[in-house]
């Protein structure tokens, strides 16, 4: 009878913790957790953080958009003394530099953050002291005006899809709401509310099909929830409840990536379309509405808050394939 060497041309490996990069077919035991392991296509990504370059503008409740090599950050918060910032950086996967700025600063805001460095949205957020209705489109370039959201709210991290076809969710007017509008490349059009309604949440993936997650109050909230592409459905939570987190990926595989639990966090988790799974933390916990973009494989998340308004960039790489455990007996 054949064994395993004869079949894959490698012994199982006894180790004290799983290998930083497995290849499919690969077994292991792990003899910290006494469990059999394996590498398979899909599932749940064994992916890692790395430091990237640090933004030129360290700030904080910003929105972003692009990938791990073509991203983009816009607006945010920035001090001490506190002010708002109207400025783009665009990320070559190494580095940031600068670019025209927003016709109207604010902080607080959302993006479509499918969108490319090249084409994006960033609509919502706030001025000195008040909520905005802007909408800003940005083509590599510079900064258009168009037409504002119907409803004028800040804490707003939460928007998806691309320039031409995205979705706003929640955010803070004179309270926390719950109201969600689709945009068509031209307008905004009042659409069904969240089932839950909040500010300081995130979201992942399109016009027609995103979720929405995390977010306050009260306090700090695990909820989660998908849009069909005409209303939200309650669907499972994630595993640590938290507001101000980054958000980005698509509605089957999106990624919650750090935030505010009472303090900053590190925690990473991973959305498969059925439930949450907790993958590798950030090196650094922040939270502070740090930004997000790319895909559950390679992403990028930047800015945030740790002790004070953060300049940091963290980039999650992981390749096409999954641990999965096995049951011994």
């Amino acid at each position: 009878m054949a064994n395993y060497k004869n079949i894959k041309g490698f012994n199982i490996q006894y180790l004290d913790s799983d290998p930083p990069n497995p290849i499919e077919g690969q077994m292991w035991f792990n003899s910290t957790t006494q469990t059999l392991k394996g590498a398979e296509a899909g599932g749940v990504p064994a992916g890692t953080w790395a430091s990237g370059g640090d933004l030129n503008t360290a700030r904080t409740v910003l929105s972003g958009a692009g990938t791990q090599t073509a991203g983009l950050a816009v607006g945010g918060e920035q001090g001490p003394p506190t002010t708002y910032t109207g400025t783009a950086e665009e990320y070559n996967g190494s580095s940031w530099s600068n670019g025209n700025s927003m016709n109207t600063a604010r902080a607080q805001l959302a993006a479509s953050n499918a969108g490319l460095q090249t084409a994006s949205l960033h609509f919502g957020g706030r001025t000195a002291p008040a909520a905005v209705a802007n909408t800003e489109s940005y083509n590599g370039t510079s900064f258009t005006e168009v037409n504002d959201i119907n409803t004028a709210r800040r804490a707003v991290p939460g928007g998806t899809g691309t320039q031409t076809s995205a979705l706003m969710f929640a955010g803070y007017t004179t309270a926390a709401v719950g109201n969600t509008e689709s945009w068509d490349g031209t307008s905004w059009t009042e659409v069904n509310d969240l089932n839950t309604v909040r500010n300081q949440t995130a979201g992942a993936g399109t016009q027609t099909s995103s979720i929405c997650f995390g977010g306050s109050p009260p306090n700090y909230i695990a909820n989660n929830e998908l849009w069909d592409g005409t209303s939200w459905t309650e669907v499972n939570d994630l595993n640590t409840a938290r507001n101000d987190l980054a958000g980005y990926g698509t509605s089957t595989q999106g990624m919650a990536v750090g935030g505010n639990t009472g303090s900053v966090t590190a925690v990473t988790e991973f959305w498969n379309g059925t439930s949450w799974t907790e993958v590798a933390d950030l090196a650094t916990a922040r939270g502070g509405s740090l930004a997000g973009a790319g895909s559950a494989l390679s992403g990028v998340v930047f800015g945030g808050y740790t002790t004070a308004y953060s300049a940091l960039t963290e980039e999650f790489t992981a390749p096409p394939i999954s641990i999965k455990t096995f049951t011994t007996s």
